[in-house]
């Protein structure tokens, strides 16, 4: 799972139909066991498409997406957010959401 710059990200808004964006930041505990969940994720679902961001450097996008806690799973469909998961409980379930379309 590479980590995504916002340039990156609204690269991805504009021309991928459907992504998946973890965002986290370095200091929360919570967010260095999803991550850790997330990159088991990434290997058992090679077909998706999973960025992963460090929250701090994109003010703007929080704001706009309205993220209320990290770590914060969000699923973007043409270009908006159509859903954010904030309860990471484990690895079968993230394989399970990230399996529906």
């Amino acid at each position: 799972m590479k980590e995504w710059n916002e340039h990156e990200i609204d690269t991805h808004l504009t021309n991928t139909g459907e992504f998946w964006l973890y965002l986290f930041t370095p200091m929360c505990g919570t967010c260095q066991v999803a991550s850790k969940m997330m990159t088991v994720v990434a290997e058992l679902l090679p077909y998706v498409i999973i960025g992963k961001s460090d929250l701090n450097y994109l003010p703007k996008k929080a704001i706009e997406w309205q993220i209320e806690s990290v770590p914060c799973l969000i699923h973007v469909k043409e270009g908006k957010v159509a859903q954010k998961y904030y309860a990471f409980h484990s690895v079968p379930y993230l394989v399970e959401i990230l399996s529906k379309k």
